[in-house]
């Protein structure tokens, strides 16, 4: 391990229809708590030279500008559900703005769902006029694992299931970050093994059926295995109030909230 030094921010800690859902509904969440205001999940990985953000989520341009960064140097996608990438036309603005074509990376399922659904943002348009926003890359199965670079950050990634798809999970030294999964594979908890900060979907909570979320018992039982010192619970749902889950979390384990930030020693 290096002595390098990255800044993460959970931009958005939410689940798909985030707190309040549209309509002002809070669930069990209390509105006096400001830690309850959930945005859609998605992450700013920071070294002093490169931004990284994992996921483009709905809320992106709000969270984009809530960071204060000026320019993204790649988007990594967990999987094509919408509420991780319907906010991906807001990257046309760093197009405009900087010339340079944004890239982004995901499985080959996740690459081919967005250059169907954005085609317009994958090639130039009437001439030029509206030029080509994004250049798309497939991360494989071999490239599992192994240690990806951009810019000056490095980092793996391993498989997760989702239920209804395959979703990826993303280690950046001893922090990981694992949105949208319902339980994780050997090969997955090996790769996690040895992490200080592990951010984990709990979205199920205390449902034990759900059939695309890990709920909190299954965070407990796959912690037994990784060992992380500190578990944050992330892609809440609004029946997760912030202070309820707080105290009901055992040692080593916290609530995730929007521009909650962490450090990775990678």
């Amino acid at each position: 391990m290096s002595d390098q030094k990255l800044k993460i921010t959970i931009m958005g800690c939410g689940h798909s229809s985030g707190t309040p859902t549209i309509g002002n509904y809070w669930g069990n969440c209390d509105p006096e708590e400001p830690r309850n205001y959930r945005t859609r999940a998605s992450v700013l990985i920071q070294s002093a030279d490169t931004n990284l953000v994992i996921d483009t989520g709905p809320d992106m341009r709000t969270q984009i500008n809530k960071t204060g960064i000026a320019h993204i140097d790649a988007v990594l996608y967990s999987h094509c559900h919408s509420d991780h990438i319907s906010g991906i036309d807001e990257l046309r603005a760093f197009r405009l703005r900087d010339k340079k074509i944004t890239d982004i990376y995901g499985n080959k399922e996740t690459i081919e769902e967005l250059q169907e659904r954005y085609q317009y943002l994958f090639r130039d348009q009437n001439h030029g006029v509206y030029p080509r926003v994004l250049n798309g890359n497939i991360i494989t199965d071999e490239q599992f694992g192994v240690p990806m670079v951009i810019g000056d950050i490095t980092f793996t990634v391993f498989a997760q299931e989702h239920g209804t798809c395959r979703s990826l999970g993303f280690r950046f030294g001893d922090v990981a970050y694992s949105t949208d999964f319902v339980d994780l594979d050997d090969t997955a908890l090996k790769e996690l093994s040895g992490v200080k900060t592990w951010i984990a979907d709990g979205c199920a909570y205390k449902m034990p059926n759900n059939v695309v979320h890990a709920n909190l018992k299954t965070l407990y039982d796959l912690n037994e295995v990784i060992q992380a010192e500190r578990v944050i619970v992330h892609h809440l749902s609004q029946q997760m109030d912030y202070q309820t889950l707080k105290k009901e979390l055992p040692e080593g384990f916290d609530v995730a909230y929007d521009g909650m930030e962490l450090e990775a020693s990678v």
